[in-house]
């Protein structure tokens, strides 16, 4: 048998500022016509953060998302992991509450909401998480 050792067809590590999956541009060079290689700077999309409610639930109702918890991870009566319910997503299955009961558990948790309203095409994002605030 031939163990010789084939030819890697990944990419070697790109140095730092230079994305693996992103190929630079290209750029016909007047002066001979050759392609020389623009860094461009990646489109970038804010993520925002809020506490508040009407923010949450004006991005939620925007995007046909409801208030939710997985089953099962309620303990002591109180709601266990908040999440919203997207149409058209049927990767879990979650148990729906209503916004009363969920905004109770945000405020409880004292949680903050990132999100973002675009993604860098411009379409809609659903990107959402909820994450505690660092401590201070």
């Amino acid at each position: 048998m031939n163990y010789q050792r084939r030819p890697s067809s990944r990419q070697p590590i790109p140095a730092p500022g230079r994305s693996r999956s992103l190929p630079a541009s290209q750029e016909l060079d007047s002066l001979g016509d050759r392609p020389r290689y623009v860094q461009r700077p990646p489109r970038t999309v804010p993520t925002l953060v809020t506490r508040d409610h009407e923010v949450i639930r004006r991005w939620a109702e925007q995007r046909g998302a409801r208030p939710a918890t997985m089953p099962g991870s309620e303990y002591n009566g109180h709601l266990g992991v908040l999440r919203f319910d997207f149409p058209g997503y049927g990767g879990a299955v979650l148990r729906p509450v209503d916004w009363e009961e969920w905004f109770a558990t945000f405020d409880e948790r004292r949680l903050e909401f990132r999100y973002q309203d675009q993604r860098a095409d411009g379409s809609r994002s659903n990107f959402n998480r909820l994450e505690s605030p660092p401590e201070q």
